[in-house]
């Protein structure tokens, strides 16, 4: 599948962004670990899953090598306070997503805090201030009403005639500054 070739400008590596309650920081390996008890979990279905531990270890690089690749990629969300490592937020990009997708997994424990949104609202000013970005989507199962909820707080509109990864997807668009 040929994909179309978007240079940007910026270095290849993740930057790390600060948040009142959040630091958004490169994805080390010892993130792993959690990462992968969720994407074995029944919580992973709204991602296609529950995926297995190989295929939960391509989907971690796949959010750290989009770096190197395409400009972004995926962050860990750490706590400021602890530095504890919550889950994360990333621009995802290949053949795999006909558009750049703004997507988050939080781990369990950390629902309801209103962390998703603080963590995905800082990567999205970044990706329209920094890469210039005109548009972002974020595609959304929907079953998944809390994160369909956290794509209308960042001020995704529902887009009906936007390519889809599956057909069923809902896709939330968001449009940056001119």
């Amino acid at each position: 599948m040929a994909m179309a070739s978007h240079q940007l400008t910026i270095p290849r590596t993740a930057p790390t962004l600060a948040t009142e309650r959040l630091t958004l920081r490169p994805i080390l390996l010892d993130d792993f670990g959690d990462y992968a008890k969720l994407m074995a979990s029944a919580r992973a279905t709204y991602m296609g899953g529950p995926f297995d531990l190989s295929v939960a270890w391509g989907l971690f690089c796949h959010e750290v090598a989009l770096w190197h690749l395409a400009g972004h990629g995926g962050l860990a969300i750490a706590l400021r306070s602890t530095g504890k490592c919550i889950g994360q937020v990333g621009i995802n990009h290949g053949p795999l997503f006909p558009e750049r997708e703004l997507g988050w997994q939080l781990y369990e424990d950390y629902e309801g805090h209103g962390y998703i949104t603080e963590a995905a609202r800082a990567l999205l000013a970044w990706a329209f201030d920094e890469l210039k970005l005109a548009t972002l989507v974020s595609y959304v199962d929907p079953g998944n009403v809390r994160s369909a909820a956290v794509a209308k707080r960042l001020g995704g509109v529902l887009d009906h005639v936007a390519p889809r990864q599956d057909e069923s997807d809902l896709v939330f668009r968001y449009v940056g500054r001119v």
